[in-house]
């Protein structure tokens, strides 16, 4: 793979799984950005969260829909890939998932956790199986859904990948008006990882330049960040609970962000900063699993401090959490580096 693409992939996942971060800060109804009560902070807070990095996920699907056939459909061997995808993704799935699993067990039988999280203790069999291995519903490290819908698009990556190479448009707005058809798709959890994950094979199988844009980045850019702050306004206006037409924009936004993010990464990778990111593996996938535990292990604690001001929390916990996470993974990396290699799918 040309260098300048492999980076700048990189430098996208340890970006966007940063965004994911911000994603998932907790807050309850007196705190919600759209109370509007913290001035631009709420702003922002719907920016980045509900808006710009809320296609993070459709943007890693497509990365990863590309590296799976970068080398041709040819040269495809499902059964090597689904080998190699269980220890990269279904098994740290299950061992980050289960861990979490068993640790919110043992607070809750000494009556922690108590409206954070589902009581075990009250919850059908189903459901159990659910929240432990995400069969069809959320996990309950709620962010690994994104592990259990991508390698579902895996097992299904020889009939998509017929597909779009036989009928490209017609399957990729196939795919686009199950994302906007209010129509349950059991495979998935989340309906935009088909058509991101089937876009991203697109290119690969198609041979699509994906640097033909760069000398167009800066506007390609801009427009994604002036798109983005329009539909913030109208996301501020009318949240929580969104009008139809304004969730129809929504569901069509990621056609904007996985662009919008590819024109970015041309820019980024030439700082300092963005080439240093790009250097991260194990990192960006380690902050992805992890963080959502600490993020809820810290709203329960700040619960139990009689302090108003939720822009602490906010910046304390992003501040706090960073910190942790990078900690953790530095010293798991160092200390234990057989198993750091099994959380992270072999990664780095």
């Amino acid at each position: 793979m040309d260098a300048n693409v492999s980076a700048r992939i990189n430098l996208l996942r340890i970006l966007l799984i940063c965004g994911i971060v911000l994603v998932h800060v907790p807050y309850g109804p007196e705190t919600a950005p759209f109370n509007g009560d913290n001035g631009v902070v709420d702003w922002l807070r719907v920016f980045l969260a509900e808006v710009v990095f809320r296609v993070g996920v459709p943007c890693l699907s497509a990365i990863s829909g590309y590296l799976l056939l970068r080398n041709g459909l040819e040269s495809f061997n499902y059964a090597k890939v689904l080998g190699r995808k269980a220890q990269s993704i279904l098994l740290p799935l299950l061992i980050w998932n289960g861990a979490f699993f068993l640790f919110v067990l043992v607070v809750q039988s000494r009556g922690i956790s108590e409206g954070y999280l589902p009581d075990m203790t009250d919850q059908p069999f189903s459901e159990m199986l659910n929240l432990i291995f995400a069969l069809n519903g959320e996990p309950i490290n709620l962010p690994l859904y994104f592990l259990r819908d991508l390698f579902a698009c895996i097992l299904l990556s020889p009939l998509l990948a017929l597909l779009v190479k036989r009928y490209p448009l017609t399957t990729l707005a196939f795919l686009l008006m199950l994302i906007v058809v209010p129509v349950p798709v059991h495979l998935v959890l989340r309906k935009s990882i088909l058509l991101s994950f089937t876009l991203g094979m697109s290119f690969a199988i198609h041979r699509v330049d994906v640097k033909k844009m760069d000398p167009y980045a800066v506007p390609v850019a801009a427009a994604f960040l002036a798109a983005s702050a329009g539909l913030t306004v109208a996301l501020f206006q009318y949240g929580p609970e969104y009008p139809d037409w304004l969730n129809f924009i929504r569901s069509l936004f990621i056609l904007a962000g996985i662009p919008g993010f590819w024109a970015l990464s041309a820019l980024l990778i030439w700082s300092e900063p963005g080439r240093r990111l790009s250097r991260t593996k194990g990192l960006s996938f380690w902050i992805f699993c992890a963080h959502y535990p600490v993020l809820l292990l810290l709203w329960m604690i700040w619960n139990r401090v009689n302090i108003d001001e939720y822009v602490v929390f906010y910046a304390g916990a992003l501040a706090i959490a960073g910190l942790l996470l990078l900690l953790s993974n530095e010293i798991a990396r160092r200390s234990f580096p057989g198993t750091y290699a099994w959380l992270v799918g072999s990664r780095g």
